[in-house]
């Protein structure tokens, strides 16, 4: 069973930067993507970064392009998600997925491409 954690989430001024960890083991197959995704209270989940793991392609949200940069390290099993030029809008739970057996990942910030999610870790960006 593929297990996700994710760390780094925290509070931090308008502006300011934050690094997203998530650590994942269990695997039995190997995702064709992984991804990051918030929820703010009283909204959807929607996507906001993904990559798909073979060739490194990345794909963003119109509202964290150019601000924020997702990575993996493969050799650590872990993903990352660097956040510049924080906005207040951009306060959520921030929660680290992996895309299912079998599933291409297309659209690549769809939610329903992705089965295993981590519990979350809180980002509240201040004004």
């Amino acid at each position: 069973q593929v297990q996700l954690m994710e760390s780094g989430g925290g509070s931090v001024q308008a502006g300011g930067s934050l690094r997203l960890s998530c650590a994942s083991s269990g695997y039995t197959y190997s995702p064709y993507c992984m991804g990051w995704f918030r929820q703010a209270p009283g909204k959807e989940r929607e996507g906001v970064a993904s990559i798909y793991t073979s060739r490194g392609s990345t794909y963003y949200a119109d509202s964290v392009k150019g601000r924020f940069t997702i990575s993996q390290d493969n050799a650590k099993n872990t993903l990352y998600l660097q956040m510049n030029s924080l906005k207040p809008e951009d306060t959520a739970m921030y929660y680290c997925a992996a895309g299912g057996r079998g599933a291409y990942c297309d659209p690549p910030l769809d939610r329903y491409e992705y089965n295993s999610w981590g519990q979350g870790t809180q980002v509240t960006v201040s004004s």
